[in-house]
Formats: C-alpha cells, structure tokens, sequence
C-alpha cells in the first residue's frame, strides 16, 4: 500500500514496529517514574551527569515533539470522518 507521502509501506510491519515502540516508551515511563520518586529534581541536577540529562532532555523532546504531530493529524482525522 502506499503512504500518503508515495512511499510503499508495509502495514503489517508498521503496526508492529508501532506496537514495540509503545512497550519501549512504557518501560522507559516506568524507569522515569522510579527515578521521579526516588530522587528531587534538584538532586537529579545536581548529582547526574549533565551529558546524560541533556540527552534524555533532547530524546523526550524529541517523543514529545514526533507524538504531538501524530496527535494533529489523528484530530484532523478524526473530524474529517475519515
């Protein structure tokens, strides 16, 4: 089948790919979450390595950034009945 964008896509495949990818981001939820209540965020500044926040920092934005284009296109696809 082919995408919006003209490239041929295996469906079965992205729905795979897409069903991994919320068990990853869960675990990786859950590990945040054990983190956010063991430790203050002023804790978690002070004492981690800046390198390795600022790459958690930029891969969550990154998530938030990728989840909230989907989240605009699954309204518009929603309201246009589709």
């Amino acid at each position: 089948m082919q995408s919006g964008s003209g490239k041929q896509i295996d469906i079965d495949r992205l729905k795979a790919d897409i069903a991994a990818a919320g068990i990853e981001i869960l675990s990786a939820h859950c590990a945040v979450d054990r983190v956010r209540r063991q430790y203050s965020p002023q804790d978690i500044v002070e004492f981690s390595e800046p390198t390795t926040l600022k790459k958690a920092i930029a891969s969550s934005q990154a998530l938030c950034h990728f989840f909230s284009l989907l989240e605009v296109q699954l309204r518009n696809t929603e309201n246009s009945g589709i």
